[in-house]
């Protein structure tokens, strides 16, 4: 593991980020903060370092934890984990750290199927058709309610997707590797992240926002009080998988009686 990490960690209210997402996307939004993921920036590291580095697919790169609001603001950053790294390993790095993602029992993110569903985490049903691709012909209309809990979390999960699309689109640097040494290459990242936090909060208009992102380009608040008790373990739970199946029961429900 790296002993080089750069963290931006600007946490937002719980009572504020609790009504961020629209009812339409997903039914239950008590609770929800946003969005988390991860992505791959491609760096430049020496030989020895670079079997370390290399991702599933052979590129060169360091696996970035982001976290992100509905306004697709970065909440949380987390950098300098390898790419060999698996999200849910970064993920479960970032919640034990001392200045780590702080989520208050009663609240989570949205996360994709490649994150463990348990507290603090709400993920996809596995083995059921998810990307928002998959749902563009209408003749293809959910049949349950897996399919159509997937197809909710998928449109409202997207702001993070969009999040890393419009910071990859807006700093170059982000997109290529750049020849600096690897811990100022994290910073990088950091800077970029906080400079894009910066626009979204005083510009009217973010310029970026509306323009195409294209396929290289995809993948400030108050702080929660320290006394206030927070997840410090990703792992699954029955207690946990039953709640998702009743939300997705009743955003099922309420979906079918409106068409009927």
């Amino acid at each position: 593991m790296s002993t080089e990490f750069y963290v931006l960690c600007c946490v937002w209210k719980t009572c504020y980020l609790s009504n961020q997402l629209p009812s339409q996307m997903i039914v239950q939004t008590q609770g929800l903060l946003g969005a988390l993921d991860g992505t791959y920036i491609e760096v430049t590291v020496p030989e020895s370092d670079k079997p370390r580095y290399r991702t599933r697919k052979g590129h060169i790169a360091t696996n970035v934890l982001g976290v992100c609001t509905r306004e697709l603001k970065f909440v949380y950053v987390l950098s300098g984990w390898e790419g060999s790294a698996t999200d849910s390993r970064v993920l479960r790095d970032a919640i034990t750290r001392h200045n780590g993602l702080k989520i208050p029992f009663g609240n989570y993110y949205l996360a994709d199927a490649g994150y463990t569903n348990g507290q603090g985490f709400l993920a996809p049903y596995r083995g059921t058709r998810y990307h928002l691709q998959e749902w563009e012909d209408f003749d293809r209309a959910p049949r349950n309610h897996e399919e159509y809990f997937n197809m909710k979390h998928s449109q409202a999960r997207n702001i993070i997707e969009r999040c890393f699309g419009l910071l990859k689109k807006r700093w170059a640097i982000l997109r290529n590797p750049s020849f600096y040494p690897i811990r100022f290459q994290g910073r990088m990242i950091i800077a970029c992240a906080l400079l894009h936090n910066f626009i979204r909060m005083y510009m009217d208009v973010d310029p970026e926002e509306y323009t195409p992102i294209t396929l290289d380009e995809l993948p400030i608040g108050e702080d929660i009080p320290d006394e206030l008790e927070s997840i410090d373990v990703v792992e699954a739970s029955d207690e946990w998988s039953q709640w998702r199946d009743d939300l997705a029961g009743e955003m099922f429900d309420t979906w079918m009686s409106r068409r009927t």
